[in-house]
């Protein structure tokens, strides 16, 4: 086998082992076969969130059932922070793209959260799944975030646990900075970023989180963000003064 850094990563949904037959699906099988041109005998990396990174073997290269064989560990489990994303659904097309994000910046969890303002409350889990899991063989992490289903804003709330700080990115923009305010968190924090719909959180739906004792109210500068480009630059800001960004 070629031991050289293997270029293609590919997420499995199965146990990884020293040894460990790894039968793969049509799609996964197509795509190392037809669309990478792999043959027998050709290596790659695999990871299934749990037992870190493995190369592996193509020991059958069938187009349509393939298999692999794990053969050595690269790299152990790594955590992800703990942080999570909470974001009210917008259109299609960028509550993908969210998600996918959420996974490249290292969130350990992505939470839906249905606003009065929400415009979309119909998810597909399955395919926001499978953004994250692309995302995660892409960016080389080991990890893919856990995936919740939607839940009321209400709900949310009432439920939500006094020592996770949720970090409620304001658009009224009367709150301080973000890194100001995140400053006065010690790193490792227990935290959730929360995004509001592209119509903003309504007055009752603000005036609850400013009175709910784990919400840390921040600002994300002088420009009203777009929900999706809000989600990217709050995360970056908390990864890199809470999360592993120091590494």
């Amino acid at each position: 086998m070629n031991e050289t850094e293997p270029k293609i990563r590919l997420f499995i949904d199965a146990p990884l082992h020293g040894g460990a037959q790894i039968g793969l699906d049509r799609g996964q099988s197509n795509y190392l076969v037809n669309v990478m041109r792999l043959e027998a005998g050709s290596v790659i990396a695999v990871f299934n969130g749990r037992d870190g990174e493995w190369r592996a073997e193509l020991t059958n290269a069938h187009r349509k059932a393939a298999t692999l064989t794990a053969r050595g560990r690269m790299r152990g489990q790594e955590p992800l922070p703990d942080l999570h994303l909470v974001f009210a659904p917008i259109k299609k097309a960028r509550t993908d793209f969210i998600v996918e994000k959420a996974c490249e910046l290292g969130c350990a969890r992505v939470r839906p959260v249905i606003t009065r303002h929400t415009q979309s409350e119909r998810l597909n889990l399955e395919r926001l799944r499978a953004h994250m899991i692309e995302a995660a063989e892409q960016c080389g992490g080991v990890s893919v975030p856990d995936l919740d289903g939607a839940q009321p804003f209400g709900t949310l709330l009432a439920e939500w646990p006094g020592d996770r700080t949720l970090i409620f990115c304001d658009e009224a923009r009367t709150a301080p900075p973000m890194i100001d305010a995140l400053a006065t968190l010690p790193r490792g924090t227990a935290a959730a970023v929360l995004i509001g719909p592209e119509g903003g959180f309504s007055p009752e739906e603000a005036e609850r989180l400013h009175a709910h004792p784990a919400t840390l109210p921040v600002s994300l500068g002088p420009r009203i963000l777009r929900a999706d480009t809000a989600a990217v630059a709050a995360l970056a800001l908390a990864q890199s003064i809470l999360g592993d960004w120091d590494a």
